[in-house]
């Protein structure tokens, strides 16, 4: 269904400022409020599941729900499609079925990539895994990486396939600070893998999955058309970050967080700072500029790479998940039904809002 609907939406400008010293006690940020035109946005499907993922092929979208399904939306087409998985999908807070990509041949191999939390008699972890597609269900088949930290939060769970055709994905601290600083551990991290599950040659630590470390909860990761990595991390109630991923380095949690410096440590280039909070979640990338969902933030936020500019591009619909961006429409995901939000009788929702329009 799509109801074309039309909202004043209000942007916050906050200037960023980066690369002083911590001596110098760092800038606050300075913020001006300015009222954006009228923005037009569409309703593509609604009553969504916990949605957490999107995924575009052509004209269809495959959305994942934590609780266990795959939703293909075409048209005015909606069906809820059946995943079969090998280990029992957990129920914790934050966890299930997480993060999920495509294969780069999946009109003729119908296979994707997952990232789902499961219990069994020896606890709960997180493991990457491929899906195979078939009369409208999916099924399990390959496991690549298995017992990835989980525990009562902090999962992580985002999949992303690079421009160097590496599978990534993010692995959030489980709860255990400590892990993040391990570069044995498979927590705290962003991992790289290739496609049939082997390590990359190239990795920073060898035989090791490990891509970066020093990560809270990262949730969200995107290119630049340069290639640049960037990614979305959860702060410890607040210092929510924006960093720029290179390989082998460390990004500080939890000896250093926001615009905190230690020798050897990464710094953010965006942070929410110690008095407010994003919860910043899935992220995508269009004309110098980073589109990032945020949950404690009830936003779509847009960070501006060259200027250093934060603005609110869409507010009023509660927690959104994910983002994608396809040709000038960026499509988001609220996250109402995750027992976190205040959802409506249609909730959750998949939105489509024009960039054409917007600048």
């Amino acid at each position: 269904m799509k109801h074309a609907l039309a909202i004043v939406l209000s942007l916050f400008t906050i200037i960023v400022f980066t690369g002083c010293s911590k001596s110098n006690e760092r800038e606050r940020m300075k913020e001006e409020a300015a009222i954006s035109p009228q923005t037009e946005f569409e309703i593509i499907a609604d009553h969504l599941e916990i949605p957490w993922s999107i995924n575009k092929l052509g004209e269809a979208f495959y959305l994942t729900e934590r609780t266990g399904s795959i939703v293909t939306v075409e048209g005015n087409k909606k069906l809820r499609q059946k995943v079969e998985l090998k280990k029992k999908l957990s129920t914790a807070a934050e966890a299930g079925l997480l993060g999920f990509v495509l294969a780069p041949d999946f009109t003729e191999s119908h296979l994707a990539y997952a990232y789902y939390t499961y219990e069994n008699s020896s606890g709960q972890f997180n493991r990457i895994v491929t899906l195979q597609l078939k009369n409208n269900s999916w099924k399990e088949e390959n496991l690549l990486i298995d017992k990835i930290p989980s525990g009562p939060v902090h999962h992580g769970g985002r999949l992303k396939i690079g421009p160097d055709g590496k599978l990534y994905a993010t692995a959030g601290d489980a709860a255990e600070p400590s892990i993040a600083q391990d570069t044995k551990a498979l927590g705290g991290k962003i991992l790289r893998l290739n496609l049939d599950g082997s390590v990359p040659k190239d990795n920073p630590f060898p035989n090791s999955y490990v891509y970066s470390y020093g990560h809270r909860n990262p949730q969200g990761m995107t290119w630049s058309t340069d290639g640049t990595l960037y990614a979305s991390e959860h702060g410890n109630s607040a210092n929510d970050e924006i960093n720029r991923i290179e390989a082998g380095k460390n990004y500080g949690w939890p000896l250093i967080e926001g615009f905190e410096e230690k020798q050897g440590m990464v710094t953010p280039i965006f942070t929410s700072g110690d008095s407010r909070t994003w919860a910043p979640s899935g992220m995508d990338y269009f004309e110098d500029k980073l589109y990032t969902a945020a949950l404690r933030g009830a936003a779509v936020l847009e960070f501006n790479i060259q200027t250093g500019q934060i603005q609110e591009v869409v507010t009023g619909l509660g927690r959104i998940r994910d983002v994608l961006i396809d040709g000038n429409s960026l499509y988001f995901v609220s996250n109402n039904t995750d027992g976190r939000g205040d959802p409506d009788e249609h909730d959750d929702k998949l939105f489509r809002i024009s960039l054409k329009e917007k600048n």
